[in-house]
């Protein structure tokens, strides 16, 4: 069983954490200071240390160095509130295997710890068949996508069935908390390639000064900071799927470099000569336009239609507002077992608050606010007590402007399609949507064009 320290001083953030860790069979202690953090070391070795940036008495950064000299084999992973690309730039350089900004998802931290026991592991070659044993186990086990039962639900599902066994690239779009990773993730466990890692990678927090290295890995000694050999996302995804979040974030320098690898399959650690060949296959998500950052020049064509082989855009929440209950529900069990609660359903005002919200942050938003509910929830029913009170108040006002704003979107998009007598990519662009977006909304209010 791994063991982590946990170095955090805020007493709530850190015992959660605890909690959700050893859930995962992970073996914790926990630190609120840095002379606390020091005396546990002094008797126990940990794997893994996850360090908040800030604490009393000093910072996680001055001792991460004392770590690493003490304590060589042992990841060290920060967390901060704080995010600022400096401060990532010198903690990589003084030997910390990543970096993490809160707020952060259970699901990210997991990640970022298992990559982390993972680089350790392939030092041991010994563990290394084992270990890719358990890797793939639980990627099996985590596969979930949730089935909604409307039209736009049923041919996603549709889609990813369609395009999962092949090894085409695939371009993930959609409204932010739509679900794009784990549309990715479902794709990859219904593939050839489910017994294999699947790598979540975030491009939007990767500071560009280590870009080159967290993709391709490095050799120790290639740089300053560079206290041991590092295994990148290619790497680490071989034989798997590689999933790139957020792709529009990178900068042009490494789009160059992601399309080379994409292009000849094989990667250079930084400092080495060696080429190392690697079987994986790509999946990228946006919210952005990639054809309008093509149009600007801030995108590449060539590595746009190489990610583009096939395409899947989510529909927000409010587009399948027929399925709300559905993943409510699915939600509501996903909160009791991280809680250990036990409630069971939601009563009639909160279905209708729920019915008449437009869920800006669509799924993810839809997530949280019911896990805060079965948080405060003192029976087996959610009440609307347990709910944000601006929840209520913004469906009172989404259902008096349902109808209105319908009707006003509806013109506007006859008044686009008009103006640009009815090429849809043109009116697309004129009303700052995805052509796919039109087609949707164009289908929505059976507008006849």
């Amino acid at each position: 069983m791994p063991k982590i320290l946990i170095i955090e001083d805020d007493t709530a953030f850190c015992q959660m954490l605890q909690k959700f860790l050893t859930k995962h069979h992970f073996d914790i202690s926990t630190s609120f200071t840095i002379q606390e953090a020091k005396e546990e070391l002094k008797t126990s070795f940990f794997d893994v240390i996850l360090s908040d940036v800030r604490l009393p008495e000093g910072d996680g950064v001055a001792l991460l160095s004392s770590i690493k000299t003490d304590s060589p084999k042992t990841q060290v992973i920060l967390m901060t509130g704080y995010a600022e690309v400096k401060t990532a730039v010198s903690a990589m350089k003084k030997g910390a295997f990543d970096y993490i900004s809160k707020p952060f998802t259970p699901e990210n931290i997991l990640t970022v710890i298992k990559n982390a026991l993972n680089t350790e592991t392939q030092k041991k070659t010994e563990l290394s068949e084992s270990k890719n044993e358990k890797v793939a186990h639980t990627n099996k086990k985590k596969s979930s996508i949730i089935a909604g039962t409307s039209e736009v639900s049923r041919k996603l599902l549709q889609y990813i069935d369609l395009v999962a066994p092949t090894n085409m690239s695939v371009l993930i779009t959609g409204e932010s908390g739509t679900g794009k990773e784990v549309t990715a993730k479902a794709i990859h466990d219904k593939s050839k390639r489910n017994n294999q890692n699947f790598v979540a990678v975030d491009c939007g927090a990767i500071p560009k000064e280590i870009a080159t290295s967290e993709f391709f890995g490095h050799l120790k000694g290639s740089f300053t900071g560079a206290v041991e050999d590092k295994v990148g996302h290619f790497e680490a995804a071989n034989g798997g799927t590689l999933f790139l979040d957020e792709i529009g974030n990178l900068t042009y320098e490494n789009q160059v470099q992601l399309l080379r690898a994409l292009q000849e399959r094989k990667i250079k650690r930084v400092g080495s000569t060696k080429e190392i060949t690697v079987d994986i296959r790509i999946i990228t998500a946006t919210n952005e336009d990639l054809l309008e950052a093509v149009d600007k020049g801030t995108f590449r064509e060539d590595l746009y239609h190489r990610l583009n082989e096939f395409s899947i855009e989510i529909p927000s929440l409010q587009e399948r507002c027929e399925d709300l209950l559905i993943f409510a529900n699915y939600f509501l069990d996903r909160a009791n077992e991280e809680l250990g609660k036990n409630v069971l359903s939601f009563s009639d005002e909160v279905k209708h608050t729920f019915h008449n919200y437009s869920w800006p942050g669509n799924l993810r938003e839809l997530k949280n606010v019911i896990k805060r509910a079965v948080l405060f929830s003192d029976g087996d029913v959610v009440m609307s007590s347990s709910i944000p009170k601006t929840l209520g108040k913004s469906s009172e006002v989404s259902s008096k402007a349902k109808f209105s704003k319908s009707n006003y979107e509806k013109e506007k998009i006859l008044s686009a399609l008009k103006q640009t007598n009815f090429n849809k990519s043109k009116a697309a662009k004129l009303l700052q949507i995805t052509r796919k977006t039109l087609y949707n909304k164009i289908n929505q209010y059976q507008l006849e064009v």
